[in-house]
């Protein structure tokens, strides 16, 4: 249903703008867009790109005035929703103060970003290095790992995604990275815990967690622990399928770093700021990392932010040698202002807590009632509000609705119902991921959860 088809008072945008004219600026803003604009990840003639006309909360509304519940939250990054009034006001007050500021001076909105941040990192991580987003924040702290140990090395795990840029896109474990791998960065992948789909041929969690331990203690032994600087790790996998650590997987990885001296980086760009009903994904399992890695969120993507956290140990190493990295927009003021109010917000607000709740208590129930009536539903999973959807052909064989890496006539209609049905999905390969924001409310997860029903209805006619 479109916005005009509703009463006339829904007529216009939340910005008060007339939908009818909203949508011819949507469409000249379509033809220029096609005929000038390049896409990420995208065979550029063959994408026909979804034009956005207003957002507000958990909503936006598309090129046609249709109104969608934002289940994606984007790139799962409007932690705190759209347009949240405190965080626009912060961030015009800002423009109004000081617009921009080179990163050798001290601004008053870097600092106060900064020590929010660390206030909410666990253990010693107490210094913030700030970067553009979590591409270039990944590309530092691995940085920062050689220069600590003098070793070049970096583990990390198959299923992650950690960056486009050089080093992160090497880093990650989904096939995006195959194109840009030449086998000639220095990182090392290994298989991590995923029960679903076990390459330890686990039965249980602990199973899980014991193998995957072992596989990984055995590939550092083969690498040779002196030659690894750091081992990172998604706190809780993002686009790779949100598959939660099991109890204890965490708390080994840390031992096995701290054995052999080790740096152990957790990347936190998507899980952190609250997704998981955590301030970062990591204080779920009790552990403390020596580098966090983090963005998205930190803003609710309303201007860029990514950073470093940053432990005493590390930080140590350069209390005397000059770090040899840095950015023209460090900790720049707009967003350094945006991070300050949507943290605030988020505290003011309850909304670490309302994620948590909605997860345990709402989302996460309401997922497995789902999973419980369709055949085309293998596994749900997740914490908070940054669960996975997991389909297959076949709840037997296990056998995934799109093969890994790619997509199929059987996605395409679920996620086809989806959007008919007034809703925008965040999917991958064979997955849907319902990641609303963490000030979602029950209502709207009620109302998501409806449109998913039908949806899986579709993918249920794709199943044996």
């Amino acid at each position: 249903m479109t916005i005009t088809d509703q009463p006339t008072d829904a007529a216009v945008l939340p910005t008060g703008e007339p939908v009818d004219s909203a949508i011819e600026r949507g469409r000249r803003a379509y033809e220029l867009d096609r005929k000038h604009v390049f896409h990420s990840w995208s065979a550029q003639a063959q994408i026909n790109p979804m034009t956005v006309l207003a957002a507000q909360g958990s909503y936006v509304w598309d090129g046609d005035g249709n109104k969608l519940l934002d289940f994606s939250s984007q790139l799962v990054n409007t932690n705190i929703g759209h347009q949240h009034p405190k965080v626009v006001a912060a961030i015009a007050e800002q423009a109004a103060t000081l617009c921009t500021i080179a990163p050798q001076h001290v601004n008053d909105a870097r600092s106060e970003a900064a020590r929010l941040i660390a206030e909410r990192t666990p253990g010693d991580l107490n210094r913030v290095f700030f970067t553009n987003a979590g591409a270039d924040a990944v590309e530092h702290a691995v940085r920062m790992a050689r220069l600590h140990t003098g070793r070049y090395k970096v583990l990390s795990r198959y299923r992650s995604y950690h960056g486009g840029t050089e080093t992160a896109i090497n880093l990650t474990g989904d096939p995006r990275r195959w194109p840009n791998d030449h086998g000639n960065a220095g990182i090392v992948h290994f298989d991590g815990p995923f029960l679903y789909r076990s390459t330890f041929h686990a039965e249980t969690e602990e199973q899980e967690t014991q193998r995957a331990l072992e596989h990984l203690d055995r590939l550092v032994r083969m690498e040779g622990p002196s030659t690894i600087a750091a081992i990172i790790l998604e706190s809780v996998p993002g686009t790779a399928g949100i598959m939660v650590p099991p109890p204890g997987y965490m708390a080994g990885v840390r031992e096995i770093c701290d054995r052999h001296g080790i740096v152990f980086i957790a990347d936190e760009v998507m899980a952190g700021f609250g997704r998981t009903g955590k301030w970062f994904a990591i204080q779920n399992f009790d552990v403390v990392p020596d580098l966090i890695t983090f963005a998205k969120g930190v803003t609710s993507g309303y201007v860029p932010l990514g950073g470093v956290a940053i432990n005493d140990a590390i930080y140590a190493s350069f209390a005397d040698r000059a770090y040899p990295g840095g950015l023209t927009y460090s900790g720049h003021p707009l967003a350094s202002a945006c991070a300050v109010a949507t943290i605030n917000a988020m505290e003011d607000e309850g909304m670490v807590d309302n994620a948590a709740r909605i997860g345990r208590d709402v989302l996460g129930p309401g997922l497995r009632d789902l999973a419980a009536r369709h055949r085309s539903v293998g596994e749900v999973r997740g914490l908070g509000v940054f669960w996975a959807i997991e389909l297959v052909a076949n709840q037997q064989t296990r056998e995934p609705l799109a093969p890994y890496g790619g997509s199929s006539p059987a996605m395409t209609a679920v996620l086809a119902a989806c959007k008919s049905g007034g809703l925008l999905p965040f999917a991958n390969f064979n997955r849907v991921h319902a990641v609303p924001p963490c000030n979602v409310t029950d209502d709207e997860v009620a109302e998501g959860l409806r449109i998913l029903d039908a949806a899986l209805t579709v993918a249920d006619d794709y199943t044996v």
